[in-house]
């Protein structure tokens, strides 16, 4: 558009603002320039697939601006032309888990470092769904992945630029089986609390302050240790 030079990881340029010509990677959903063979990001071969819009042009959540549909790899999801993030249903959403899984099991790839907390916007700005315009929820991914997605339960999930790939590396790399385990160990720590303090109850009809108190901690301690013992 102005003829300026751009970064080779710039999907718009910083000058007049235009969009440079990048499209998601139909295995890892990173963005990738038309024309490239391979995704940079996972080696992958680039398939992509503009869709026939059979239903009226969803608005982007983030930007308002008319989605693009296209297949992926198999996936048909919609893009945003602007600020390029994707909307999945939750059927597609689903059968992209599912397959990351398998390819994950099949090729043995090996477990990444623990991700970080989640990090969360510094103005927290809740989006409409596209399809109902309801408010969405905001969602840590497996409650383990620290990354937040905008929810819709009936409808679908968006992710911004680079959360769905962010998504698909922690899939790959075991983090779904890392939270299961995580999950199932939380919740027999709450289920072993729970009978501790029942029995508690019957051999202590009127526990005193002191013994509320070093219950607590003792609580504490042990949900401590078995988180750590988790990751």
């Amino acid at each position: 558009m102005c003829g300026a030079a751009a970064a080779t990881d710039a999907t718009h340029c910083e000058h007049c603002g235009a969009r440079l010509a990048t499209v998601a990677c139909p295995s890892c959903f990173g963005m990738m320039f038309v024309g490239q063979q391979f995704c940079p990001h996972c080696g992958a071969k680039a398939d992509r697939q503009d869709a026939p819009e059979s239903e009226k042009p969803q608005p982007c959540p983030r930007c308002e601006t008319p989605m693009e549909s296209v297949v992926l790899g198999g996936s048909r999801v919609r893009e945003c032309p602007k600020c390029e993030g994707i909307w999945t249903d939750a059927d597609t959403l689903r059968q992209i888990c599912v397959d990351k899984e398998k390819q994950a099991a099949m090729l043995g790839m090996p477990a990444s470092a623990l991700p970080s907390e989640a990090q969360l916007e510094e103005h927290i700005h809740y989006l409409q769904c596209p399809v109902c315009g309801d408010m969405m929820n905001r969602v840590n991914f497996s409650n383990f992945s620290g990354v937040i997605v905008d929810v819709c339960r009936t409808h679908g999930t968006w992710f911004d630029r680079d959360e769905l790939r962010r998504i698909v590396e922690f899939i790959r790399s075991g983090g779904v089986d890392r939270a299961r385990a995580r999950e199932i160990a939380n919740l027999e720590a709450d289920r072993r609390l729970a009978g501790l303090e029942h029995i508690g109850a019957i051999t202590t009809p009127m526990p005193g302050i002191e013994d509320q108190v070093a219950q607590n901690a003792l609580s504490m301690v042990a949900r401590f240790f078995i988180d750590l013992l988790v990751r």
